[in-house]
């Protein structure tokens, strides 16, 4: 990753890590979920940012992110 401090979410948006706590913050806050929760459908789903917010929409956990 850069050091560029203006750049403030993760390099590779396509892609969840909840091994590092400033990403599993960042994608909590952004997907409207608990940090614990977002690791539990990351486990039940996978890595990939569409595959985790596909189905947290289909559970109706969070709204369509921006």
């Amino acid at each position: 990753m850069s050091d560029d401090v203006r750049n403030r979410g993760p390099e590779d948006r396509s892609r969840i890590n909840v091994n590092e706590p400033w990403e599993l913050k960042y994608w909590s806050k952004t997907l409207g979920v608990t940090p614990d929760r977002l690791k539990e459908v990351v486990q039940k789903v996978g890595t990939r940012t569409e595959d985790v917010e596909q189905y947290l929409s289909s559970t109706a956990e969070t709204s369509v992110r921006a």
